[in-house]
């Protein structure tokens, strides 16, 4: 007897902690839309833009890895927006695709041609990298700055880039923010805008070594 209501607590002990185990209809649905939903925006910009690399040539002979990204409805034409970066403007390779560009969703679902570069001296880019690189005001000859990588950038570009309206925006935050506010000094008619956010401006006082402390 005793054998028996042994046996009959642990089946019933077994059978409760299986029903609390299996996941309900409700929630099973819920990861299902879930994943499908994650899927989907992972796989956004692959379904809706075409990715090319390209080495445009600066005014000095030096190329610089660019990215572009342009969308695959080609029934009409594109404002460019543009960041140039040191960290990096991967995944390399024209089969592979970052899951996020622009420099929102929103920004990236309407449709923009957007592009990013390795700026002069990191990563695939050829020259020689200058750590907050001093702008030249009266350049002669093939003299360069960032400023002059950005206009050579942007009139590469709306030459050669298809279905763009000859509109340019530059964005960034930090390090890639001192690049779009780098840009204005361009002076590039197609540039248009500019959005610089939280951008460095100076490593003694600000970045590295505050107001003569280093942290």
């Amino acid at each position: 007897m005793i054998r028996k209501i042994l046996l009959l607590a642990c089946l019933t002990v077994m059978l409760t902690h299986c029903k609390k185990n299996v996941p309900s209809e409700e929630s099973a649905s819920q990861t299902t839309v879930e994943t499908t939903v994650e899927t989907a925006e992972d796989t956004y910009v692959q379904e809706h833009y075409n990715k090319k690399e390209v080495m445009i040539e600066m005014r000095d002979g030096i190329k610089l890895h660019t990215t572009i990204y342009a969308p695959k409805d080609t029934s009409k034409t594109y404002p460019i927006l543009m960041m140039r970066t040191p960290y990096s403007c991967r995944p390399y390779g024209a089969n592979e695709y970052k899951t996020k560009i622009s420099p929102n969703k929103y920004l990236m679902e309407e449709g923009n041609i957007v592009v990013y570069q390795d700026v002069r001296g990191r990563w695939n880019s050829e020259g020689v990298y200058d750590n907050m690189r001093a702008y030249i005001p009266n350049k002669t000859g093939n003299q360069t700055d960032e400023a002059s990588d950005t206009y050579d950038t942007i009139e590469w570009l709306i030459n050669n880039v298809e279905n763009n309206n000859g509109n340019v925006g530059t964005w960034g935050i930090s390090y890639p923010g001192f690049y779009a506010t780098y840009s204005l000094l361009s002076d590039h008619p197609a540039l248009k805008a500019s959005s610089p956010q939280a951008c460095i401006g100076d490593f003694y006082f600000d970045d590295f070594i505050h107001n003569g402390a280093f942290l």
